[in-house]
């Protein structure tokens, strides 16, 4: 493919469509119950590594929330799996409540996207729990959920690219 056809083709896919789409703060002003979320694992604090693991696969999710009377007290994630369980004697047989996440901020439905997107990012996290007024989990909220909300922003635009990135070559083919 010489070059400008190559530069036509990138010029085309870029051209701006009838109206511009953007993300503004209007978008990430919106409250995180507009967020497509899965509903929370729990186990007590009293549950083994073992325990969390094992359910943590079976529902394909990242993380536990660990309650104590419907109240979340903890989090254990898959890296709290890495960094805590893995690899040690007898680490799957430890409770929750040795190797949990502990003091764990919990967000209410009606904070915004903006405010839980700061909060990941400033403390690293991948997962946050959207608990109610008493402190019982609702809901939890991965980077895959952001990302997904901020798809749905471009749908059109993110659906219909091609099965691979257009690259523009530096040598000619076959050299």
């Amino acid at each position: 493919m010489n070059d400008e056809i190559l530069d036509e083709e990138l010029s085309m896919m870029y051209e701006e469509g009838s109206a511009p789409k953007a993300l503004d703060s209007s978008t990430f002003k919106k409250p995180i119950k507009n967020i497509r979320v899965k509903k929370p694992l729990t186990l007590s604090p009293d549950h083994t590594v073992a325990d969390a693991i094992e359910l943590m696969q079976k529902n394909r999710m990242g993380c536990v929330v660990v309650t104590e009377k419907d109240r979340m007290v903890g989090i254990f994630t898959e890296r709290d799996v890495l960094m805590k369980a893995a690899g040690k004697k007898g680490a799957e047989e430890k409770k929750l409540r040795d190797v949990m996440t502990p003091k764990v901020e919990g967000f209410q439905p009606e904070d915004s996207v903006a405010f839980v997107l700061n909060a990941m990012h400033v403390g690293g996290y991948r997962h946050v729990p959207v608990i109610d007024e008493k402190g019982k989990p609702m809901a939890v909220i991965s980077v895959k959920d952001i990302v997904g909300f901020l798809i749905e922003h471009f749908s059109e635009d993110v659906l219909n690219l091609p099965p691979a990135p257009m690259r523009k070559t530096e040598q000619r083919e076959g050299a």
